[in-house]
């Protein structure tokens, strides 16, 4: 290798060589004066015979169009093109013949460069092979009432053939800065393009043609229809089409791969028919792309809908566009996905673990139109995890965008502990249990909102451990099976055990999801619940324990307990109640039942019944929360209950002055009061106000001390401490602490009494007592009512007060007795 090159070097070293060199040099220099030369002699001939050149070109477009051509002027581009011809033409407009009603100017240019045939302009003949246009606007148009500015060809006569149909083609056109626009208003689309850069070299086979086309612009609106907005607006679309023309179709085809749009790569394929009448054209995409960045690229009345949503990853779409420029409304458009372990955004939260396959079409029945109203997304085989709760729809289908409705079926299996992650701890939370869920479902949508839903199928939970926050209750080995049906929520069986309670519970509720999301304070729950044993003072203290509210720190949309606690705090609720063993603190009940209503946060009981203490109660009553306390008002009716036992399981009703014991008989009774109960259940003291009405049949009082005190000093000879009377009744007003007594009349074997006045609880007791000294042992042989009341008051009658003295009762003459 060294040998050859020291072998050339003394070679370039020799007369010879630089002999040659100089005859190259002597050549390459001809060649160039020769250019100049040549050239200087195409712009002599330019000059010289510009104005016939000029009429050729005038006569060349003349020939072809039927509307006006205006050029400002027409220079030699010295060089530029050789050996053929140049010619830069400036200020040029061009106007179809209808201009005058539409105002559209076809084209107007800053500067348009031809390249013309030298060789043909000696014969006489103008054939363009080159367009360069410059700082210009090329406007197609197509008004309402079918007008077009672009009418300016002449049609060939059928039959003639051009001799230069081949050769007066342009084979290059270029294009800079050229503002494209096809405004269609009988179709109500918009084609608006800047065109930066455009370069196309034409090859041209039988009347065919096609083309590696180079393209630069930004998309300033790609509207199909105008109403609904521009597809790409305000991109960069960048890269290279192969474009094919076909005679015998009639139709330009154009294919290109990673053809940039904004900053993503689509691979397309399309078809332009170019028939005068219809303008068919189909356009198949391909891509790999991210949500957000595909939405920007659609036009806004779908981009609106589906920036509500969002995937994390990148997914593969294809989308097929089939329409008519000439036609009105959007072109049918098809878009296919296939979602494989993504991460899924909804306005309700994050769906992970996301896979399915989507179709979208806005032809969803053939032949009723494109549009929103025919438009569908399909779903099929879609599984994810909403936080941590698996679940499939195997299919789903979401209709009609201008009133949208969405249908399929649902289906999940799951540990009942995972709802935890849905619901804050501090409301409801879970551990135990096993759900199933089943449903098919209808609902509409509106503003991304569930409206009048349908599910139909069922949900099933086993032994699951519930703990309700707000009431501190803990419902343990928990069983739930709900039956969706179109007209109502069934909830066939809720099984569940706390500390004390066990229960069974069946319910029903009317229109139950359509009133979830709309109406949640004209919800009926109606539950039938039966217990073998129920303690009242828990369940009370269940509704009048304050609690805890649902956790407020925090107000995501993924977390609807806020929600769900409202639609409960606001629901009716219509308990019919059944116990086969009751009790209220000391109270036993038996075969008890009750209408008990939940309604605005109110506790409402209706037709109350128990048997206890030996006979039976009846009640009604309302439970009324009122800042951190409760406002309760009842109506009880007392049947014959052993009024030792009743008073003992009531503690007494918080009397002092007496005891339980000192009292014997049964009491039928009748009541209406008011008062507080404490959170928890407990009667606030002295908080009681109303009326009661009693009897007492086969009473006795035993060492009862109002009647013992008297008796010490007025009936020293009789058996006050064992009084057995044939009747004891009265009348009550309460009003806290204090008793109004009314007609208290008592008749028994030691002493009649009569009693009227106050008797207080704690302090103020005022009572009127009247009491005849006669010995009442022998009325009860008084058959005659009349008789025997005639005889009550007979002979010296005491008239003494009962009053508290520091806590103690005394007893004084009354010195004002009526």
């Amino acid at each position: 290798m060294n040998q050859f090159w020291q072998g050339a070097r003394t070679y370039f070293k020799t007369a010879s060589f630089r002999k040659v060199s100089k005859r190259i040099g002597y050549f390459f220099a001809g060649l160039v004066v020769l250019i100049f030369i040549s050239s200087a002699v195409v712009a002599l001939y330019f000059n010289t015979n510009k104005a016939e050149i000029v009429t050729q070109i005038n006569a060349k477009i003349n020939e072809n169009i039927t509307g006006t051509i205006h050029i400002g002027a027409i220079k030699y581009k010295f060089l530029k093109g050789f050996p053929n011809m140049t010619l830069a033409l400036s200020q040029v407009e061009l106007k179809d013949s209808l201009w005058v009603f539409h105002k559209r100017t076809l084209l107007k240019a800053q500067q348009i460069e031809i390249r013309i045939d030298l060789w043909d302009l000696l014969s006489n003949e103008i054939n363009i092979n080159k367009i360069e246009i410059q700082q210009a606007t090329l406007h197609l148009f197509k008004g309402r009432n079918g007008i077009v500015n672009t009418h300016i060809f002449k049609a060939k006569p059928k039959g003639k053939k051009s001799k230069s149909a081949t050769t007066s083609a342009f084979d290059e056109i270029i294009m800079d800065q050229v503002h494209f626009i096809s405004e269609n208003q009988l179709g109500n689309k918009l084609f608006d393009f800047d065109i930066l850069a455009l370069r196309s070299k034409i090859a041209f086979s039988d009347g065919n043609w096609h083309t590696n086309l180079y393209l630069k612009t930004v998309a300033k609106s790609m509207a199909f229809n105008t109403k609904r907005g521009s597809f790409i607006k305000n991109s960069l679309v960048e890269g290279v089409l192969t474009v094919v023309y076909s005679n015998s179709k009639n139709q330009i085809s154009i294919a290109t791969t990673n053809f940039g749009i904004g900053p993503e790569f689509f691979d397309i394929k399309a078809h332009f028919s170019l028939d005068a009448n219809k303008s068919p054209f189909d356009m198949a995409i391909k891509t790999s792309i991210l949500w957000r960045e595909a939405s920007a690229l659609l036009s806004a009345n779908i981009s609106a809908k589906i920036n509500q949503f969002d995937l994390k990853n990148p997914i593969n779409v294809s989308c097929s566009i089939i329409g008519d420029m000439n036609a009105k409304g959007d072109p049918e458009i098809i878009v296919k996905t296939n979602i494989r372990d993504n991460e899924l955004k909804i306005p309700d939260g994050i769906i992970t673990d996301c896979t399915f396959d989507a179709t979208f079409t806005n032809q969803y029945k053939k032949g009723a139109g494109c549009n929103d109203v025919n438009s569908t997304i399909t779903l099929t085989d879609f599984s994810g995890k909403y936080k941590t709760i698996p679940f499939k729809i195997p299919i789903g289908i979401i209709s009609n965008f201008e009133k949208t409705t969405a249908a399929g079926s649902f289906k999940s299996d799951f540990n009942v502990s995972r709802l935890n992650e849905i619901v804050t701890k501090d409301f409801i939370h879970f551990s135990d249990g096993q759900a199933k869920v089943n449903l098919e479902f209808k609902f509409d949508i509106l503003d991304l909102k569930i409206q009048q839903p349908l599910f139909t199928g069922n949900v099933d939970v086993k032994n699951a451990t519930v703990n309700y926050g707000p009431r501190n209750l803990t419902f343990v080995k928990t069983d739930i099976e709900l039956d969706f049906t179109e007209e109502a929520l069934l909830i066939k069986k809720i099984n569940f055990k706390d500390r004390k309670n066990k229960v069974f519970m069946e319910g029903k509720i009317d229109n139950f999801l359509t009133l979830y999301y709309e109406n949640p304070e004209k919800m009926n729950v109606n539950w039938d619940i039966y217990a073998p044993f129920l303690d009242i003072k828990q369940f009370v203290g269940i509704i009048t324990n304050s609690g805890q509210k649902a956790s407020k720190k925090k107000n995501t949309k993924d977390d609807f307990s806020s929600e769900l606690y409202a639609v409960i705090d606001k629901c009716q609720v219509v308990l019919n109640l059944k116990a086969d063993q009751m009790v209220y603190s000391k109270l036993e009940a038996t075969n008890a039942k009750a209408t008990i209503l939940l309604v605005n946060n109110q506790l409402i009981v209706k037709n109350g019944w128990v048997q206890s203490s030996g006979g039976t109660i009846s009640f009604d009553g309302k439970l009324v929360p009122k800042d951190d306390l409760f406002f309760l008002q009842s109506n009880t009716k007392i049947n014959r209950v052993d009024i030792a036992r009743f008073l003992t399981s009531l503690n007494n009703f918080g009397i002092q002055s007496f005891q339980p014991k000192n009292i014997k008989g049964f009491l039928s009774a009748s009541t209406s009061v008011q008062g507080t109960l404490l959170s928890g259940g407990q009667l606030k003291t002295n908080s009681l106000a109303g009326s009661a009405k009693f009897k007492i049949d086969q009473g006795a009082l035993i060492d009862f001390e109002p009647i013992t005190a008297i008796g010490k000093y007025a009936f020293p000879f009789r058996d006050v401490n064992n009084i057995v009377f044939r009747n004891l009744s009265g009348n009550f007003d309460i009003n806290g602490a204090l008793v109004g007594v009314k007609d208290l009349k008592v008749s028994s074997n030691v002493l009649n009494l009569d009693v009227n006045g106050v008797y207080s609880f704690g302090r103020g007791t005022n009572l009127a007592l009247t009491t005849p000294l006669r010995n009442p042992k022998k009325d009860e042989l008084i058959t005659d009512k009349v008789e025997r009341a005639e005889k009550r008051n007979k002979g010296i009658v005491l008239h003494l007060l009962a009053v508290d003295e520091e806590g103690k009762i005394k007893i004084r003459w009354d010195k004002n007795h009526e």
